[in-house]
């Protein structure tokens, strides 16, 4: 389940300035982040008179831009979307969804205040996992800093993004890393496992680096020893290792495939 955390506060409170800097603390540490910002009124993302522009003045329910770079879609539901029907619009592929200003929403909230808007915390207490303040409050959460962004992120990902008993797949194809989905990641780690388990000398590995030619050669390696393996093993290890790279889409005249697991 991909994590969900909703930054509130008051206007004013400095919910978006906190919030660009753990956005940024977490990129730096590899998480991939889906933001959503709640807007009370209307809004305008569009350019009056340009091409998407007309075609949503046309009556067009949903109205997509698309570049090289940058995807926009703009729909015009017949109601308000909840958080939860957003973030399954945007979650796959992402490691946490962050919201701001979901403040009535059920989700783990943390709130940003600041004592020159207002002299008392918007939520109330059992809904807070987290105070960003610029004073103490006798409350029982961890309570940083404005400035503490490190700290904010730190505890964001041990508290959401840091499970024990997960493994982490890295893979990189003739040298450059490439993206993989956590339920790929998933798979691909219990059918290796399934494999080591018939190796004696890698079953309690914490470190597997699995390497495949295009000449259909492997190398085993765990915790930096090599491993040796018999013949129909080696072959279900470099079949399910190309599969993997197979089942990925732009990948293509994968010379060296290598593989490494971090198994926790």
């Amino acid at each position: 389940m991909i994590p969900v955390i909703s930054f509130v506060g008051r206007h004013n409170s400095g919910k978006t300035t906190v919030l660009e800097k753990v956005i940024r603390g977490l990129k730096e540490e590899g998480y991939k982040v889906a933001v959503i910002k709640h807007h009370k009124g209307d809004f305008e993302l569009d350019i009056h008179g340009k091409d998407t522009w007309r075609l949503a003045e046309a009556g067009s329910d949903v109205v997509v831009i698309s570049s090289p770079r940058k995807t926009a879609i703009i729909r015009q539901p017949q109601q308000e979307l909840t958080l939860d029907q957003i973030k399954e619009m945007v979650w796959e592929g992402m490691d946490i969804v962050i919201s701001e200003g979901y403040k009535f929403d059920d989700k783990p909230k943390i709130e940003v205040f600041r004592s020159e808007v207002s002299d008392r915390i918007l939520s109330d207490e059992k809904d807070l996992v987290a105070l960003v303040t610029d004073r103490r409050f006798d409350i029982n959460v961890p309570q940083f800093s404005l400035h503490d962004a490190d700290g904010i992120v730190k505890f964001i990902i041990s508290s959401y993004l840091s499970k024990s008993g997960e493994s982490k797949v890295i893979l990189t194809v003739n040298g450059y890393p490439v993206d993989i989905k956590p339920f790929v990641q998933a798979m691909f780690v219990n059918t290796i496992n399934g494999l080591l388990a018939a190796l004696h000398d890698a079953g309690n590995a914490t470190e597997i680096i699995i390497t495949v030619s295009r000449e259909r050669e492997a190398c085993l390696t765990a915790d930096g020893e090599s491993v040796e393996m018999k013949s129909f093993i080696r072959e279900m290890l470099i079949n399910t290792t190309r599969g993997l790279v197979t089942a990925l889409r732009g990948i293509e005249n994968a010379e060296e495939i290598e593989v490494t697991i971090h198994r926790s």
